[in-house]
């Protein structure tokens, strides 16, 4: 039991480590490139962004 547990929560455990956080200059940085829609994938993330969006206003209508 023990060591199914570990095997589950050593690779969460490392991922989070692995993660740096963005610094403020690199969320500048991506920020200014949304805007001139210069981002490396760009349709990609704006169709992302329009799910998220849609998700966001359809939670709003149900909890009306």
């Amino acid at each position: 039991m023990i060591k199914t547990r570990l095997l589950l929560v050593l690779p969460l455990i490392l991922a989070l480590v692995a993660c740096e956080p963005k610094s403020p200059t690199d969320k500048v940085k991506d920020k200014v490139n949304d805007a001139l829609d210069t981002r490396p994938n760009e349709k990609i993330r704006d169709a992302a962004e329009d799910v998220r969006d849609a998700v966001k206003d359809a939670a709003k209508d149900i909890k009306k």
